[in-house]
């Protein structure tokens, strides 16, 4: 058997070796990035990502650690997409749009795919208020929930690299808009109204809806609510008949323009 001081050493000289790899590949990552950038390809290839999957099993084969291997990858993948994401935004991407418009669809994927922090605001405000929303619009009215919501934008502040998904009223108040415009690039989900309905007809949970779950109210408040919408947005994404990837690859794509532009 070997001494002790010999395997560390082995074992620390493994550690460096290791540690040349992974910056090696960070750096690849940032190349990556910036030649899909500068050649306009896509940003999200989720099938990649399974050939990558696929091709480490088989190296591992019947490895006795199989399943740890496959964990630290995964935590370097994890990493990685965290590099991607910086290489792309030094902002927050917050979410506007209708009720049903795709906001909590669109935040978990963008967060699984760019391993960005994720906040969904009425989320936050159930937990504050440790109550659902429309509980909370039963006991104390809308005036309250609406303070909720600038207040738990407010603390936000000083997020970075999260996506913020606003309830569906969030653009009402434009002190909320000046406050998420701080340190986010704010993009508008649009929706038919036919497609709301689809969409939010089966919850309870959507108070502002309560008694008037049909298309022309939908369509009149929607209408009622669009110019503030817009005049927010920085980009605006219609998420009518598009897959989650097509509407998170046409959403990535925009703000980079919007970079280039600015």
């Amino acid at each position: 058997m070997r001494e002790l001081k010999e395997i560390r050493n082995d074992l620390n000289q493994c550690d460096l070796q290791i540690l040349e790899l992974l910056m090696n590949r960070l750096s690849c990552i940032e190349e990556i990035i910036e030649y899909k950038k500068a050649y306009g390809l896509p940003i999200f290839q989720p099938e990649q990502e399974e050939v990558q999957q696929e091709t480490l099993i088989r190296a591992i084969g019947e490895h006795g650690y199989k399943e740890e291997l496959l964990g630290i990858f995964r935590q370097i993948v994890e990493e990685s997409k965290s590099v991607q994401s910086k290489s792309l935004f030094h902002y927050n991407i917050a979410l506007i749009g209708f009720m049903g418009a795709g906001k909590s669809t669109v935040s978990k994927y963008l967060k699984d795919m760019l391993a960005m922090n994720e906040v969904d605001l009425d989320t936050k405000i159930v937990e504050d208020q440790k109550m659902p929303i429309k509980d909370i619009f039963a006991k104390y009215g809308e005036e309250y929930f609406r303070n909720c919501e600038s207040n738990a934008i407010i603390s936000l502040k000083d997020c970075q690299q999260t996506i913020i998904s606003c309830g569906g009223g969030a653009v009402i108040r434009e002190e909320n808009v000046k406050n998420l415009k701080k340190n986010s690039r704010i993009v508008l989900l649009t929706a038919s109204p036919e497609t709301i309905l689809e969409r939010v007809k089966d919850s309870d949970e959507r108070p502002i809806l309560n008694g008037n779950m049909n298309v022309e109210y939908i369509k009149g408040l929607m209408e009622r609510r669009a110019s503030l919408y817009q005049s927010a947005a920085d980009i605006i994404i219609e998420t009518d008949g598009k897959d989650i990837v097509d509407i998170c690859e046409e959403l990535i794509q925009s703000l980079m323009k919007l970079e280039a532009a600015i």
